[in-house]
């Protein structure tokens, strides 16, 4: 990094200025008395515009580890550094679709690719289905990537406590209560983190043709065969609500398309997803209620550049105007901040 600072003339106070950082850690940065954190290490590539892999050798001093086992081998990867942790994620469906790997575990070792940038990477765990609007935005307002674990929402909570991801999509909230997401989020991580609001959307029953006709109440006591959730999902608690937990589904899916899917095919006749994926995969919808769906990152890491970059392309026009156009999503608390 000194070699980068005299190649620009800049004095160590200078850098801080452009960086955003303190001349003394700038110092401390500079004579090995201190490892950066990713916040700061991106915040110096900013400042020289370049990789954070050009001024730093992400390698023996960081822990670089799984964030979960692969279920096979050769298995492809991504990258992220994740607070001081530098993991590696075994490729698994995404609802952004089939993204670059950054490389091949084989033989017992990780065969990076050249591209591979974890420092510039944001782990997000949510099950919205319109979360690629999201993801595809990111990608041309900010100079980061985002990966996209499509997971419940407790699941995705915890993982956010593990220190497996940086920001965790939860909809366990009646738009008439929307501070039962805080309520849940708190259980998991106490009181460090923040909220900010994506969309409220409609949740309601998926159903095969010639059953939206009927009530709420006749379908629960309908001899229906039903697709859901796994306990812990904001669908699941839709549906335990709705039979007072006598209801359960013979089938499970992934996630909130994976339900629609399983009724378009002919698996089951009814389930509890969102009005987006319902009218996309040409299915009947019955309006149950309206939530508020919402990101969490911790408080601690708020300064992480790729997390400030995500709220702001929450809170942008271009990002609103695409949801604005979704059926279900209302836009209007859209980057609102808890």
């Amino acid at each position: 990094m000194r070699k980068s600072r005299e190649e620009r003339s800049w004095s160590q106070q200078e850098l801080a200025d452009r960086a955003g950082l303190s001349r003394t850690g700038i110092s401390a940065i500079e004579s090995g008395r201190l490892i950066p954190s990713t916040a700061a290490a991106l915040a110096l590539a900013a400042a020289f515009n370049c990789r954070v892999e050009d001024i730093f050798t992400l390698s023996g001093q960081e822990t670089t580890e799984w964030a979960w086992p692969p279920d096979m081998e050769p298995c492809r990867y991504w990258r992220a550094m994740v607070g001081t942790r530098h993991l590696i994620y075994p490729v698994e469906a995404s609802p952004l679709g089939t993204l670059p790997h950054d490389g091949v575990w084989r033989d017992g070792q990780w065969h990076d690719h050249p591209f591979a940038d974890p420092v510039r990477t944001l782990v997000v765990a949510c099950c919205d289905p319109a979360v690629g609007l999201l993801a595809s935005e990111y990608a041309r307002q900010t100079p980061f990537r985002m990966l996209v674990i499509p997971r419940s929402s407790r699941t995705a909570v915890q993982m956010l406590a593990d220190g497996l991801i940086h920001a965790a999509g939860l909809h366990l909230a009646h738009a008439s209560k929307p501070e039962e997401n805080r309520k849940e989020a708190a259980k998991i991580l106490g009181e460090d983190f923040c909220l900010v609001r994506v969309a409220n959307w409609e949740e309601g029953l998926a159903l095969a043709p010639g059953l939206a006709g009927q009530s709420v109440e006749d379908l629960m006591k309908a001899n229906l065969s039903w697709v859901g959730r796994e306990p812990g999902s904001g669908a699941r608690q839709v549906l335990d609500e709705l039979s007072q937990g006598l209801l359960v589904p013979q089938f499970l899916a992934r996630d909130h398309r994976g339900v629609a899917q399983a009724i378009r095919n002919g698996f089951a006749q009814a389930g509890v997803s969102v009005r987006l994926v319902c009218e996309e995969e040409g299915i009947d919808f019955l309006s149950v209620r309206k939530e508020p769906y919402d990101l969490c990152f911790l408080k601690s890491a708020q300064n992480d550049p790729r997390l400030r970059a995500m709220v702001e392309v929450i809170q942008s026009a271009a990002y609103q105007k695409q949801l604005a156009g979704l059926p279900g999503y209302d836009n209007r608390q859209t980057g609102k901040i808890a």
